[in-house]
């Protein structure tokens, strides 16, 4: 699928979100890249064999903390 050189990561490699941007849709919350492969806001993603893979945002500093209201 990629014409790209180097070629784009596939999309069952482990680094499959460093593929190129074919489509950017920031005020609906996703991307498409070059190799199949929809990429949520929330970095979830749906691969183009129907796996979905859960997002994995990383935790900031003190995500194990609860904030409350002042």
């Amino acid at each position: 699928m990629c014409q790209h050189q180097p070629l784009c990561p596939s999309a069952d490699s482990a680094d499959r979100e460093a593929a190129l941007h074919v489509a950017h849709h920031p005020e609906q919350g996703w991307s498409l890249l070059c190799n199949g492969v929809l990429l949520f806001e929330d970095t979830g993603e749906l691969l183009p064999n129907g796996q979905v893979i859960a997002p994995h945002r990383p935790l900031g500093l003190g995500a194990d903390e609860i904030m409350t209201a002042a």
